[in-house]
Parts: C-alpha cells; structure tokens; sequence
C-alpha cells in the first residue's frame, strides 16, 4: 500500500490545496509542503530500509509489488512495482517536489490554489509513471501529466506562455500517440502469440515477433521517450517552454519530466526490443553526441540567461541517451548518476534565475552585470552550481559524465572523444554564466536583496546532494546496480509456431542478444556485461 500512498499524497493534496484555496494563499502552499514533505519521508523510510540489501544483492528483484484488478476484460490492472531504480526517481521527484514549492512561495500570487492543484498532480503523474509496470497504467499517467504542465505554462509563464505550452502540448500528445500504437500493436501481438492479451510489463517481455516489426515498435516507445528527453532533432519544444515557465515549472521540467524519457528507454525500449534497440544503438548513440555538441554551442550563443540554461539540458540529457545506449556497466551507472545530478544542478540554476528575475526583473544577462558585490551569496549559490554544470572534479554531475565516457570509450574511442568535447564546451557556457550575471560591468546602481532564509535553505539542501555525490557516489551506484544488472539480464522469449524462426532461442546462460552487434562477457566476470557495438567508419 505504500506505493499507492505515494501516489495519493500528491493527488489528494492538490486537490485539497484547491478547494481551501478561499481560505486565504497560505493554505495551499502550506498544504502543498506538507502533501511533499510526507511523500519525501516515505521516500527516505523505504531507501532506509532496502538499502543494506540493495549493497548486496545481485538479482535486480522488485522490492515492493501492489496489484489489484482493474479492467480484466482487457487484462488490465492497477499494477505498481518499486525497484531500485524506481527509487532513485521517486526520491528525486519528492526532493524537487518540496523545493519546487518552496522557490513559488513568493512567486505565484495569482490563482494559488490552482497552481498548486496542478503542481501535485503533475509530481503525482511523475510517481506515477516511475511505478506503472501495466503498460495502459503507464500511458494513463504519461499522459495525465502533461495536462497540469500544459496550465502551468500558459496561466503562471511569461510573454510568450501560450505559443510555449501549446508546442509542448502538441509535441508530447503527438509522440504519446505514437508510444500507444505501439503499445497497443504490442498488446494484439503478445495475445496472437500466447493467448493471452495483457499490458502486464512481465508478461510482455520477450513476446517473440519479427524483426522488422520490432523495429517498428521500437521506434514507437523511442520517439515519445526522445520527445521527452529531449534528443535532437526533437528538441525545439524545450527552450521555449523553460523559458516561458514558471520557476517551479521550469524545475518539474528540466529535474523530472524529462528523466521520464530517460526512464522509459531504461525501462521500455531496450528490454521489451533488445534485437531492435541494439540495431539502432549506433544511431541513437551519433545523435546523443550531435545533442551534446549542439546544446553546448547553442546554449553559448544565448544572451537570456533562462534559455541559456535550457539548452544545457539538451547536452546533458545527450550524455544520458549516449549511456543507456551504450548499455554497458560503467555508462550505465553514468547515466543514471547523471539523471540525477542534472536533475539537481539544472534545477537549482533555474531556481537562481527566477530568484534573479524577480529582483531585476530580466533575464538578459547583458543588464545583470556587477551583481556579485550587491549580492554575494546569490553569486556563491551561482558558482557553485555553474562549477557543477561544467562538471568540476568533487561535484556529481563530473561522476556521470566521466562513468558515460569511460564506458562509452569501451565502445568507440571516436565517439567518446566527440562527446568530450561537450565538456569543454560545457566549461566556457558555465562560467559564461557566472561572468556575464556577476562580474560584468555594472549597469546601474540596485538596491535589491541577497538571498532570504528561505531560498538559502532551498540551495542549501541543493548543494548538500551535489556534494555528497560528487566527493561518495557509491551508496547512488550501489542502489542503482541491482536494476541494472536486472534489466540487462536478456529475456526469455515466449513464441508461436509461426514466429519461432525469427525469436531467439530460451536463455539459460547470458549471452548475446545479436551475434556480432553486442559482445557480452562470461557470467563469471562481475556486475553487469559490456556491450560492443560496430560503428562502420567510426570504430
């Protein structure tokens, strides 16, 4: 039952926030920190509890699991399922979840119990999606959270709110279609097979099919999850609805909604199509690096320090889709450490810029110059998490991006070496940031305050995570290991007679998915295999 309750939490505290919004705007907020803060702690009891075993264990297994019926004509059901990487999300999304409500404290004056209504439900959603293991449960809360994301960008945004939302809108809901399609095709196929029709997760790994129709549904699950993330060239919704967002919205946006696309390829894409993903990994890993290098000098040449920020996510998100691709231990943990500290430090820059521009009122970095002697701690909290966006040695996200190249550099040296090059470029947007707002010339005399005790503690607890994973990452890596040695186990394929020769054949030991593509060390070796993919004319 705790599964549902940290789905309910969110849900009924949004809905409470609302209707005793009348009362006064203390209310929701004071609701919504509560509602938060509870998930938070049933977050934390439940790490507390399975982390000694998850040090230890090598099987990958869910540690809690809820089902109930739900449509059974349909075999659908109320399926949760928690496992150590669903855990790590769900700690992430109640962490951001508080401080998201805390930065709009001062914020949002208008319609507060409105906000906070469709700010729980979008963190709800979130929970949501990182428990479903039944595919329709999962497109029903997919898709449930992009409602709430819509209203918080065209009622709480900016000057250009409504063009910003409508484009998310359209590019999600048209990417959705395409995932449930495919899930859909993969349900009728399944039930074909075996007779049984359902959208139980379990059941629908290794449903034999032909190859060519893999592919196909493949390419289903990865173009919504690539919408998401995002990759290039699918991109082009983010800037404008982070810089059209509203602070919290920009958080939710750039520390959760897109780990959702990150989690989805984990969870979906390879596992349910091993032979089809690791067709297209060679793609999928050249657009990670162009995504990189894109961002990077995209993100160089902007004068918005908001849309600057933006468009470092599309680079770092590109070392996630460049790890999860490489589907070998060390990237692996890479991109999940980087799904997390990306989640930190993007979310704290962007806590920083609508702390700036509620003081100044811009975001041209062009009029912030010379602020470090006005406000020396928003310039500190600047620092420190421009530094951890460059990736500096002893702040997290310089764990990830290193644990991606080492195993994406096992894979292809070419590539690894491209992908390096996002760091440099990282390097000279960071401190471009720290320049521009603070130490440039001074543009006129302000009178404008530091930061409060309130937005102190917000950065605070920020850079206390930032640290701590940057100087001992390993209780991260060792939460995260189960589910990945889990989820590279290959699948047992159910088959029909018609379908037998394209599937391959029962899996007793670990071997390779496609003879030739991937190359997978003896069961003997530790932890999880190392992939080799072939790059013709790159390797």
């Amino acid at each position: 039952m705790i599964l549902v309750w940290l789905i309910i939490l969110p849900f009924a505290g949004g809905i409470l926030a609302w209707a005793l919004s009348h009362r006064g705007s203390g209310w929701p907020r004071w609701i919504s920190l509560a509602a938060m803060s509870a998930d938070m702690v049933l977050a934390l009891l439940l790490w507390a509890q399975y982390y000694p075993r998850l040090g230890f264990t090598t099987t990958g297994q869910w540690l809690i699991d809820f089902e109930r019926p739900w449509i059974h004509a349909f075999g659908v059901s109320f399926h949760l399922a928690i496992d150590s990487l669903s855990l790590l999300l769900i700690l992430l999304t109640a962490f951001l979840g508080v401080l998201s409500v805390a930065c709009s404290w001062t914020e949002i004056q208008s319609r507060v119990g409105f906000f906070h209504f469709n700010l729980l439900w979008v963190l709800a959603g979130l929970i949501g999606v990182f428990l479903a293991l039944d595919l329709f449960l999962f497109y029903f809360f997919w898709e449930m959270m992009l409602v709430p994301m819509y209203f918080l960008i065209a009622v709480w945004g900016h000057e250009r709110r409504i063009y910003a939302s409508v484009k998310f809108f359209i590019f999600t809901q048209l990417s959705g279609l395409l995932m449930l399609l495919a899930i859909l095709a993969l349900y009728f196929i399944h039930g074909n097979t075996t007779g049984t029709y359902t959208f139980n997760y379990l059941q629908l790994l290794g449903t034999a099919m032909p190859p060519s129709t893999a592919m196909w549904l493949m390419l289903g699950f990865l173009i919504a999850f690539a919408v998401k993330l995002p990759v290039v060239p699918v991109h082009t919704w983010l800037p404008d609805a982070h810089t059209e967002a509203p602070t919290a919205g920009s958080v939710i946006l750039a520390g959760l909604l897109l780990k959702t696309g990150a989690y989805g390829l984990l969870r979906f894409v390879l596992p349910l199509f091993p032979q089809a993903a690791t067709e297209f990994a060679p793609v999928a890993m050249v657009l990670a690096v162009v995504g990189i290098l894109y961002g990077a000098w995209v993100a160089f040449g902007q004068t918005d320090l908001k849309r600057l920020v933006a468009y470092t996510s599309v680079s770092h998100m590109g070392f996630v889709l460049l790890g999860v691709f490489a589907w070998n231990e060390l990237a692996l943990q890479g991109a999940v450490v980087e799904i997390i500290c990306h989640g930190i430090s993007t979310g704290a820059l962007f806590i920083l810029v609508g702390a700036l521009q509620e003081r100044v009122h811009t975001r041209e970095m062009e009029r912030m110059g010379g602020l470090w002697a006005t406000v020396p701690r928003m310039g500190g909290v600047g620092m420190v998490f421009a530094l951890a966006s460059l990736g500096l040695p002893g702040l997290g996200n310089f764990v990830g991006e290193f644990l991606v190249l080492l195993g994406v550099y096992q894979i292809s040296a070419p590539l690894a070496a491209w992908a390096a090059l996002g760091l440099v470029s990282a390097a000279v947007y960071s401190l471009w940031i720290v320049q521009k707002a603070f130490h440039g010339a001074v543009q006129k005399e302000r009178r404008i305050r530091d930061l409060s005790p309130r937005e102190m503690a917000v950065f605070t607890s920020l850079m206390a995570v930032i640290v701590w994973i940057g100087l001992y990452p390993q209780p991260l890596l060792n939460t995260a290991k189960p589910a990945l040695e889990a989820l590279q186990r290959p699948p047992v394929f159910t088959s029909s007679p018609l379908l037998q020769s394209s599937a391959p054949s029962p899996v007793g030991e670990r071997i390779a998915i496609i003879e030739g593509a991937l190359k997978v060390k003896s069961e003997s070796e530790p932890l999880i295999h190392v992939s080799r993919f072939t790059f013709h004319g790159v390797h």
